[in-house]
């Protein structure tokens, strides 16, 4: 049956059926023009665990997600497929934690890898381990960036989409990364861990084709992350919450705020999306939530704005999704997921 056949055939109000792919839509990946990779991997959380259970639980709670997008006529006709996880990545990532936790706790009790000879052990491994698996998705998203496809990166932990940004970088001269998130992760091999989930934006510069950073909503950084900002001639550029939020405290409209983001971004954008960028009442379960953060539609109409200027998002990712004891971090992260890719989708002209 041809993509065509599949759209004539199918109720966009019925039930989700679980025999389709994610959010119950009929089409595979060779047919789907946006293209969801998981990668079930946190090995570096230096808080809570449990996001590299993420991407399978958004993948359960999309069933439950309406098809019908108020801002895109047939938004679901595009077609969006979600790729295998990886059964290595998953199995690694479960081990290397527990490798992970004994060095966190000899760290916490006063010991480092220079004296302590399994600390040393550790931190090789898991730094090599953390060079394939970026490697490994890399590849995967390279070979559907090749085919044409919109790629959206589920984790995981915020290590994760630096493979689909080194991939990026191979089809694209420039591009700017918009970073949603509590956090800054600017530190320099945070733990000992040179690809720590707190050090994706620090190792994300070091891409040559990464023009800029934009930082929306950050509340929890320290003075070594604060300075790179402050000393990195514009190539960095944070909305800090606070200032956001005293802003609004004063009067100023949100459409405001998102028109002086907007202006400093170029016309080809990658989005970076920790899921603890919002209100932590919609993501409690997330591996470090911080007080503050956004509305889920603040983000959404800032993604539509950035849209209706006209740039292009040429990917993006989710990220730090935990589902804890129910469903609720995952419902609202498939339903992100789903808005976000018709935005996205939008922006490159498949709708």
């Amino acid at each position: 049956m041809s993509k065509q056949d599949k759209i004539n055939n199918f109720d966009p109000n019925g039930l989700g059926d679980e025999n389709n792919d994610i959010y119950g839509l009929p089409f595979t990946t060779e047919e789907a023009e946006v293209v969801i990779v998981p990668v079930p991997w946190e090995v570096t959380v230096s808080y809570s665990a449990g996001t590299a259970l993420g991407p399978q639980a958004i993948y359960n709670a999309s069933f439950q997600v309406d098809l019908f997008d108020p801002t895109i006529k047939d938004a679901w006709k595009i077609g969006i497929a979600m790729e295998p996880a990886s059964d290595d990545i998953a199995s690694k990532s479960e081990s290397l934690r527990r490798k992970a936790e004994t060095y966190i706790g000899l760290l916490e009790e006063g010991d480092s890898p220079e004296t302590n000879d399994e600390m040393s052990k550790i931190q090789k491994l898991i730094n090599a381990e953390c060079v394939t698996m970026n490697a490994e998705v890399k590849e995967t998203c390279l070979n559907l960036l090749n085919k044409n496809k919109i790629v959206a990166l589920l984790g995981g932990d915020h290590s994760t989409p630096l493979g689909l940004m080194q991939a990026l970088a191979e089809k694209n001269n420039s591009f700017a990364i918009l970073q949603i998130d509590a956090h800054a992760d600017l530190r320099d091999a945070y733990e000992g861990f040179d690809f720590s989930h707190a050090s994706i934006m620090f190792n994300a510069l070091k891409i040559p084709q990464v023009s800029k950073l934009v930082q929306v909503g950050i509340r929890d950084y320290c003075e070594a992350e604060y300075d790179l900002i402050q000393n990195s001639n514009g190539r960095i550029v944070t909305f800090f919450d606070r200032d956001i939020k005293h802003q609004q405290l004063d009067g100023a409209k949100w459409t405001t705020i998102c028109n002086n983001i907007i202006a400093t971004l170029p016309n080809e954008i990658y989005l970076s999306f920790d899921i603890d960028g919002l209100d932590p009442k919609l993501c409690p379960s997330t591996g470090t939530p911080v007080a503050g953060g956004f509305e889920f539609e603040q983000i959404l109409m800032l993604v539509e704005k950035i849209v209706a200027a006209g740039k292009k998002i040429i990917a993006f990712d989710i990220n730090e999704v935990a589902p804890g004891g129910d469903e609720w971090d995952a419902n609202v992260g498939a339903r992100l997921l789903y808005r976000i890719a018709n935005q996205v989708a939008k922006s490159n002209g498949r709708i």
